[in-house]
């Protein structure tokens, strides 16, 4: 009898589980307008009234109901029938996007096909139903709110993480893993059998073999087993994994670049240039030397030659390569680590302009006045012999600082010489139309036997500012010439600076109390207040405000110039090792030489315009993959220094805290408003500062401050801080030193 009792609560327990997760089905149950709508809004085309019969009655869906449901559709003006087809109509309100979350659990919808400058669709927390970041989802604008579109989403169209990294937990039966990217508010269910045996604490990469409901998590299985989260390694692939980047090329690609041969002479459409004194310089760690210059002067001014390394001669479009360098879009460099667009016998070897190998190049020639005017430009394909692999801190010692290690090099020391005088009058010929030279530090990540040995800020001599005097021009020349003709071809294009945007920077800078010229929302406007602020305690932070202020540059097929760099002709020319826009550059000058028509893509059905978007998220994509790196690394880094006090600058401010920048490594953390326990403090928003209720002390956008490390978080790549009360004069001697 009691086993018969037993049996009978167990049945009763799986009624009520059944009849709960019917309801939970039934909640999260698409209506059948919206499956009707879901239909028509994937077919890139008009869908037959048969096929959604066809597709609905498979689904369990009366064929009366249907018919139902269209006719009400379509009495409310959402789809449209024309020749026994249905398609959507403006008021469906239906879009494509791709989903970004927060770590805060809310949406932010791209919109597949938007147009530049178009603001994401918000998605709150209660209409993501089971999406996840990064999924293409279809959604329904159901309102507006502070000028932007709200919506809920309908249906998860593609997932977009299908693999992810994790500490693995586990918890009997099963385990858990936490994903690493905090995007992803979830756990990950992994039964034993899909475990590898993984132990507490370790990193594993998984598959998402089930993704679960609203009400239900996902479910995964263990692929590989990474190691330690607190190795350097272990975090760099972590990074890799979680934007999806490919770490080898296949073996087609590698078998058609072993395949390639160099051109060894000249004809009517390549020109000798191996007389020339060309020389490279790059980074120490550089080793794909995809430019080379030389500098002639004369009476009548100055020759540039700006030989770039000719990947379009080795790479043709639609070949595998060629497919493969589309799909990366961009190299990504990591510490220690590249990430290629190209393969290695071409980025290091073929198409790398190392010295004293004959290298096939395209050469930009241009001819510059006394006063760098440029007077006159040439481009040819051309054959060059690299005289010399120099660094920037090589050429900044022996051209700058007149170092002896110059008698090392006085066969070259005129070319240099040469070079340096023009690369002045270019930089003034810049500064004087407005180009804007903002400075803000980067971090330079050195590692060793797996370790961070250091974190830096990188310096910038005057060697770099040389070079990028001599890119600046060539890609300036290029892109008039091919605007000129008339040529299509990807343009980098920087709009101007969103109104309100600039608004709300004079408005802060006031609260700085920072004397700004008259607003005349020129490029020059902006040089200025970033030139008066240069080695001032607010040069930091007003460049960063600055830069907030401005559009993401990008590609697109339309001139519309600059603004950054007060261009009204811009394109990327002078790396196409590294930057796939720079290989499209090529191929239509070249097309433009000889007067033939060529394909600039891979697939010659995609438009430039799409290809402008596409290679634009890329080079984002491998933005955000550096930044990533850092925090991870930052982490790493200061992990065994909870307690060590730092000399820092506020950088922003919040309701919740402050966010400190360390001036001596370019690191960023935050000051939670609970780290601030000597008074309750209130967010002035107009005066971007924390007040202290009782005591008045301020804490403001700017202000020079020592920062004590209290909590390192592998899993959030977070770094946390408090303040300490030090004498100003104590202070200004440490940020000094």
């Amino acid at each position: 009898m009691p086993k018969k009792h037993g049996f009978h609560k167990k049945n009763k327990n799986r009624t009520k589980d059944r009849r709960r997760s019917e309801r939970l089905d039934k909640k999260n149950r698409l209506s059948l307008k919206d499956h009707v709508l879901s239909l028509i809004a994937q077919s890139s085309t008009p869908i037959n009234i048969n096929k959604i019969f066809s597709n609905l009655e498979k689904a369990g869906k009366s064929p009366r109901r249907i018919k139902e449901s269209l006719n009400s559709l379509e009495k409310s003006e959402k789809i449209a029938l024309k020749d026994n087809c249905y398609s959507l109509t403006a008021k469906s309100g239906f879009l494509q996007a791709t989903l970004d979350v927060t770590a805060q659990g809310l949406g932010f919808a791209s919109v597949i096909g938007a147009r530049p400058g178009d603001k994401d669709v918000f998605i709150g927390r209660s209409q993501i139903s089971d999406a996840s970041h990064g999924d293409t989802v279809l959604l329904e604008i159901i309102g507006h709110s502070r000028g932007r579109r709200e919506g809920r989403i309908i249906k998860v169209l593609t997932r977009g993480v299908t693999r992810l990294c994790g500490i693995y937990s586990p918890a009997g039966k099963i385990g858990f893993i936490t994903p690493d990217n905090h995007k992803l508010p979830y756990t990950v269910m992994v039964r034993k059998n899909n475990a590898l045996d993984a132990t507490e604490g370790v990193v594993v990469l998984a598959d998402i073999i089930d993704f679960g409901s609203e009400n239900r998590q996902p479910e995964g299985k263990i692929l590989e087993i990474l190691g330690d989260p607190y190795d350097v390694r272990v975090q760099l692939r972590m990074a890799i994994e979680q934007f999806q980047l490919p770490r080898k090329f296949s073996t087609q690609v590698l078998d058609e670049a072993e395949s390639l041969t160099p051109p060894t002479q000249c004809d009517k459409h390549r020109k000798d240039l191996r007389h020339i004194d060309h020389v490279t310089i790059d980074g120490i760690t550089a080793k794909d030397f995809d430019d080379a210059i030389a500098v002639e002067e004369d009476k009548g001014g100055f020759t540039l030659y700006v030989s770039i390394a000719d990947v379009s001669h080795y790479v043709t479009p639609g070949c595998d390569i060629d497919k493969e360098a589309y799909r990366r879009g961009t190299s990504v460099y990591l510490p220690d680590m590249v990430l290629p667009m190209l393969p290695e016998r071409l980025s290091n070897n073929l198409c790398s302009l190392v010295p004293n190998e004959d290298r096939p190049a395209f050469t930009a020639i241009l001819r510059f006045d006394k006063k760098g005017n440029r007077t006159g430009e040439r481009y040819t394909k051309s054959l060059i012999n690299s005289k010399q692999r120099f660094t920037y801190e090589t050429v900044h010692r022996i051209l700058y600082l007149g170092d002896e290690e110059s008698r090392d090099y006085s066969n070259l020391m005129g070319m240099l010489t040469n070079a340096k005088k023009l690369a002045a009058l270019l930089q003034q010929q810049r500064t004087e139309r407005g180009s804007i030279g903002f400075n803000i530090p980067e971090s330079i990540i050195a590692l060793k036997d797996d370790m961070v040995s250091s974190i830096s800020k990188a310096e910038r001599n005057q060697a770099h500012l040389l070079i990028e005097e001599f890119m600046l021009a060539a890609n300036e020349a290029v892109a008039e010439t091919l605007d000129k003709s008339h040529r299509s071809v990807l343009y980098r294009i920087h709009e101007n600076p969103d109104p309100n945007k600039v608004e709300q920077f004079i408005e802060t800078a006031g609260a700085l109390g920072l004397q700004l010229p008259k607003t005349d929302n020129s490029p020059a406007w902006f040089a200025n207040i970033v030139e008066k602020q240069k080695d001032s305690p607010a040069e930091y932070v007003v460049n960063n405000l600055l830069l907030r202020t401005m559009q993401q540059a990008r590609y697109a097929p339309e001139n519309i110039g600059h603004f950054g760099l007060a261009a009204r002709h811009y394109l990327h020319f002078t790396s196409p090792i590294r930057r796939y826009p720079d290989l499209v550059a090529h191929r239509v000058l070249q097309t433009m030489l000889t007067n033939q028509e060529n394909t600039m893509l891979p697939d010659p059905a995609t438009s430039l315009t799409d290809a402008g978007v596409y290679l634009s998220a890329r080079e984002r994509i491998a933005i955000d993959v550096e930044r990533n790196v850092q925090a991870r690394l930052s982490v790493l880094f200061l992990r065994d220094r909870v307690g060590d006090e730092f000399p820092a600058v506020i950088s922003g401010v919040s309701s919740f805290g402050l966010f400190v920048e360390l001036t001596d490594f370019a690191l960023s953390g935050l000051v939670p408003v609970t780290e601030l326990r000597d008074d309750y403090y209130v967010h002035d928003a107009k005066g971007h500062k924390l007040v202290g209720d009782m005591t008045l002390k301020q804490y403001r956008l700017g202000d020079l401050v020592t920062a004590r490390l209290e909590r390192v978080d592998i899993l959030s790549k977070r770094l946390t801080f408090s303040l300490v009360d030090v004498k100003k004069e104590d202070h200004n001697e440490k940020i000094q030193k």
